[in-house]
């Protein structure tokens, strides 16, 4: 998990896009992360964790297993509980449109 997390680091750092496909529309059991996806990067999988405002959410609940997405990471975690990385979505693309763009909380980062 944390060789993972180190793969994607460098791309969440210089806020650069990623490929990934949809491998899951749910989280593992007992997730705690609240509306997420799981997906692959170059080959590991990772648990793809939104905070979506209630406009966003259509968008991201078209998104389906096999689908090919461009993503851009906000940041990345891991817990203990789960053996996966978290990528937390800054933005996601799929087909060439944006289906999702990370508001920035008001009054601060």
């Amino acid at each position: 998990m944390l060789a993972s997390a180190a793969k994607v680091r460098k791309h969440i750092v210089d806020s650069t896009s990623m490929e990934a496909v949809v491998t899951s529309l749910s989280l593992p059991p007992g997730s705690r992360l609240g509306f997420g996806v799981m997906v692959r990067i170059d080959g590991d999988d990772y648990i793809l964790n939104f905070s979506p405002e209630k406009s966003q959410l259509e968008p991201l609940h078209s998104l389906k297993v096999n689908d090919k997405i461009i993503i851009r990471g906000h940041a990345v975690s891991h817990a203990p509980k789960y053996s996966y990385a978290i990528v937390t979505g800054a933005y996601v693309e799929r087909g060439g449109k944006m289906i999702y763009k990370r508001i920035p909380p008001k009054g601060g980062c």
